[in-house]
């Protein structure tokens, strides 16, 4: 763990990282120290439905000390940084310590977010349709101010500002423009983000998909196998794809096991990307 006394006791805490680079641990640390409530950022943490696989705090540790905005949101909720953002809202007059890799939840609490209006539920399936039958058509329906910022790289940022120019007429990009004050600013933080090498990382996260499997994480797959919907956001779980192939028998388990690795590595890739093009004045801190 890095030195604690180098970290405030007054402001709220912020902790940034990619997937199994050790940041709840370090949460927990501050916690405990302080007095704090850990206030989950992570977007697939939020749901019900996955404790295992999405590496929730064990309920042990929820026990322990006072957690917040872990697994309270149904399979089949919608959910948004907008979401979160009211949420957190309610949280920030006791001390806190928000920790997760979702770098969206913390540009929104830092920086401010767009008042996009809701997307209608037949846009949102026209949407669906669009992006598993053409996805370049969809890549080519983005107005040039928004695909030039977003990573069109990443299927459901995209479909996201799709949806918004498809609902509103009106890009992305331009309603981000218009972003009110930021609830937390950075300023007013003590913002951590850890970058891990990333050999390391790697052999962490293959390690920690092991014991993954090891605490169930497969019944876990198992049991959301009747409610499966591929178009749900909770259904971006790493690994929940390539493990409901396996119960249906599309693939056996070493190689669905593989996949799984290699999602959740490419996964920690674009977080690190993230961190290193939103974060730069985040101070960086090192774990052992």
């Amino acid at each position: 763990m890095p030195d604690l006394s180098a970290i405030s006791r007054e402001l709220p805490v912020l902790i940034a990282g990619p997937t199994a680079s050790g940041k709840s641990a370090l949460a927990m640390e501050i916690a405990a120290r302080d007095g704090r409530v850990v206030v989950n950022a992570d977007a697939l943490q939020v749901y019900a439905c996955w404790r295992v696989l999405s590496a929730r705090p064990a309920a042990g540790d929820e026990a322990a000390l006072p957690h917040a905005l872990y697994g309270h949101v149904a399979r089949d909720q919608l959910y948004s940084a907008g979401h979160w953002l009211r949420e957190v809202q309610g949280l920030l007059d006791r001390p806190v310590v928000v920790v997760g890799g979702t770098g969206l939840y913390f540009m929104a609490l830092t920086e401010g977010l767009a008042g996009v209006p809701p997307v209608p539920p037949e846009v949102r399936a026209e949407a669906d349709r669009l992006r598993a039958a053409d996805f370049p058509a969809m890549l080519a329906g983005l107005d040039a101010q928004t695909a030039a910022k977003i990573d069109l790289l990443n299927p459901a940022r995209v479909q996201r500002a799709w949806e918004v120019l498809r609902a509103t007429g009106r890009g992305l990009a331009a309603w981000q423009a218009q972003t009110g004050p930021a609830l937390l600013p950075r300023a007013g933080a003590e913002a951590l983000v850890i970058r891990p090498d990333v050999d390391w990382l790697n052999a962490r996260i293959d390690r920690r998909f092991d014991q993954m499997m090891a605490m169930g994480a497969l019944d876990e797959v198992r049991a959301e196998l009747p409610f499966w919907d591929p178009a749900r956001p909770a259904s971006r779980a790493i690994g929940a794809p390539e493990l409901i192939a396996y119960l249906r028998g599309e693939t056996d388990l070493a190689t669905a096991t593989e996949a799984a690795k290699l999602a959740s590595r490419q996964y920690a890739k674009r977080q690190r990307t993230w961190l290193r093009s939103r974060m730069k004045d985040w101070r960086e801190v090192a774990l052992p």
